[in-house]
């Protein structure tokens, strides 16, 4: 099944109102000493990540009453697989929580497992960045174009990663950096991945499982023109646990660091 043309309009409507609410009460909530408390994967959720959790689950049982909802902090698979949308309501919980404005509210309506639409918003800089299939990416309304860059001399290179896979990253940086490479680690992956769709990074690196952080961004990265693949080479589905996933600006960035990843 597919979307009608009318039918994808009125999900990025509710899908652009949806982010802009979350946006703002994301951006009005940041705080110091944010109450704060630990899941069983020893990552954080605090009482707005539920908030806007809540928020979306309402939203799109009201407005789509046959679509499911895949979402970080609580989700409802109960409705139809063929339409399934994917929400982190705060990417970058890590800042968030300790008062530091770099975090996105992401959201994607996947059909048959693949992204037909995609918002990551940033709120603090008011940058809300949407994607829908065969509309292209935009970021606040005006297209946007991922680098031209050779290789990955001189560029800034987004890695996501954490003290249980250093074995793995390790090495990795170690090529990056060696090649001319810069990494930065903005804990947000979303974030950085729009900035690949912007122009701003060459690429992100992110091994992570869950498909509420990569969903929104492979519409983002490819709608703008990047490459964006698993970090295995399995064709994913995004409605379900995923492989990770290289988010590139062009072909030449991401078979350079695909090679240094074999």
């Amino acid at each position: 099944m597919q979307l009608t043309p009318t039918e994808l309009s009125h999900a990025i409507t509710i899908a652009t109102n949806l982010s802009q609410t979350a946006g703002a009460i994301i951006k009005d909530s940041l705080v110091l000493g944010q109450k704060r408390e630990w899941k069983a994967d020893h990552t954080p959720v605090t009482l707005v990540d539920k908030q806007i959790n809540q928020l979306v689950i309402d939203t799109i049982h009201r407005e789509f009453p046959t679509h499911s909802i895949l979402a970080e902090e609580g989700s409802d698979l109960s409705r139809s697989r063929e339409f399934v949308w994917v929400c982190d309501p705060i990417d970058g919980t890590f800042p968030f929580m300790h008062g530091i404005p770099v975090s996105t509210f992401t959201l994607a309506l996947c059909v048959g497992g693949e992204p037909v639409l995609g918002i990551i918003h940033d709120p603090f800089m008011a940058r809300l960045y949407l994607a829908a299939k065969g509309q292209g990416t935009t970021m606040n309304g005006h297209p946007i174009a991922p680098s031209k860059a050779q290789s990955i001399k001189d560029t800034t290179i987004g890695v996501v990663f954490w003290q249980d896979n250093m074995d793995i990253f390790t090495p990795l940086l170690s090529q990056l950096t060696s090649h001319g490479g810069k990494i930065i680690n903005l804990v947000s992956v979303a974030y950085m991945d729009a900035l690949v769709a912007a122009g701003e990074l060459s690429a992100v690196v992110y091994p992570g499982l869950s498909a509420h952080d990569s969903a929104a961004a492979k519409i983002i990265v490819e709608g703008a023109g990047g490459i964006f693949t698993s970090l295995t080479g399995e064709i994913d589905r995004y409605d379900q646990p995923v492989h990770g996933h290289l988010a590139c600006a062009n072909k030449h960035i991401y078979t350079e660091i695909k090679s240094y990843l074999s």
